[in-house]
């Protein structure tokens, strides 16, 4: 198979119906509900001022310097699982490095080695940063800039999507990465993850409530307490909320899967079909109408484009993500995944390719990955070119 072949797989897979849920606890024996403890190494020291000058973290879509991976390593996250995720993790990785470089984690020599056979040349993969498992989204450090364009790091305090999982090498990612890219590293004043908040770089940001309000993260603190952290840690003017939903999946209902921002002013939304009465297709019609009612920082109320979600994907698992919108913005493409339906996989490319002009929309399956319960996004994270 050549390399063309390999990065846009078939879509002859066998359709299957079903209602898909979102990320659920990972079957992770031996895992337990501790907290993580957020030690933090070395790192380059903030410019004297820092605290005083403000940073902000830029849209997806900025020019990269390279996409940070994680390689999935642990059988007793993934059980028998863990090759066909590995599978698709290089199937990503693959994809992105015809794009830009990508640098891939991974918790020791022999998981490296083994990243690098089934990745190949065009990833470099470093056991310098040792990870747990493959969210690199959530763990990496989000990357800002100054006013003169210089590029610092912040940490979102990773603790295990709420103490749900033990994940003591992922709590330190974000100092490693930023000791590895010798940028100065700070921590934000609050618990979350990468993936929990979307941001359009012009000042507005938007998030669910029921992954950053929740006493699993920030106990005892305010939704006001935490939006003017989070409006801080990424030199943001205005937070839009969403109620989202608690409990039902590990990330207690990461906007990224559902909602993200398109450009300043724009947002997509992805919207089941019709028959689906379920709680995240009724949470997915809630974020469309808040989005269709809500103007950005700049006073602009927002445009909406929705995306239709697939009727049926080839997946039974009932922690199967069907995301289209989960997709990695890279240089000169958006990275996406397919489902088997024909139609709304042709929709959903249409769409993302009017977004993102200029850009290839590159679908893949990877459909192991997202039966984990994240996607495209969720297992990627970039780093703006300096």
């Amino acid at each position: 198979m050549n390399e063309s072949e390999h990065v846009r797989r078939s879509f002859g897979s066998r359709l299957f119906g079903g209602q898909p849920s979102r990320r659920a606890v990972l079957g992770a024996a031996g895992l337990g509900a501790a907290g993580v403890a957020i030690g933090s190494p070395a790192a380059a020291a903030a410019p004297a001022g820092a605290a005083a000058e403000r940073r902000r973290v830029s849209m997806d879509d900025v020019p990269h310097a390279h996409t940070w991976m994680s390689w999935p390593a642990s059988r007793s996250i993934w059980g028998r699982q863990l090759r066909g995720v590995q599978d698709d993790i290089a199937l990503i990785a693959s994809a992105v490095a015809a794009y830009e470089p990508v640098i891939m984690c991974a918790v020791d020599d022999y998981a490296a080695a083994d990243a690098r056979a089934m990745c190949g040349r065009g990833v470099t993969v470093t056991s310098e940063i040792p990870t747990d498992d493959l969210w690199m989204r959530d763990i990496a450090p989000v990357f800002r800039r100054d006013a003169s364009g210089r590029l610092d790091t912040i940490g979102l305090n990773f603790n295990g999507w709420g103490k749900k999982q033990t994940h003591g090498n992922d709590a330190r990612v974000a100092g490693y990465a930023a000791e590895y890219e010798s940028l100065a590293f700070s921590r934000a004043d609050f618990v979350g993850e990468g993936g929990s908040i979307e941001t359009d770089g012009d000042g507005t940001v938007m998030a669910t409530e029921s992954s950053l309000v929740n006493k699993n993260r920030n106990r005892g603190r305010s939704r006001d307490e935490v939006e003017a952290a989070v409006l801080d840690a990424y030199g943001a003017d205005k937070m839009i909320w969403v109620p989202g939903i608690k409990g039902k999946d590990i990330t207690d209902n990461h906007i990224d899967v559902t909602s993200r921002f398109v450009r300043p002013g724009v947002v997509m939304v992805q919207i089941p079909p019709d028959d689906r009465t379920d709680i995240w297709a009724r949470d997915a019609r809630e974020q469309l109408a808040i989005l269709a009612g809500s103007t950005d920082a700049r006073g602009r109320r927002l445009q909406v484009i929705r995306v239709d979600g697939p009727d049926t994907v080839r997946s039974r698992d009932s922690k199967f993500v069907d995301s289209y919108l989960n997709f990695h913005v890279v240089n000169g493409a958006v990275i996406t995944a397919q489902f088997g339906d024909r139609v709304k996989d042709e929709a959903a490319r249409a769409a993302l390719a009017a977004a993102f002009p200029g850009r290839q929309v590159v679908q893949l399956d990877v459909d192991r990955l997202m039966g984990g319960g994240g996607g495209i996004h969720c297992s990627t994270m970039h780093q703006p070119l300096t």
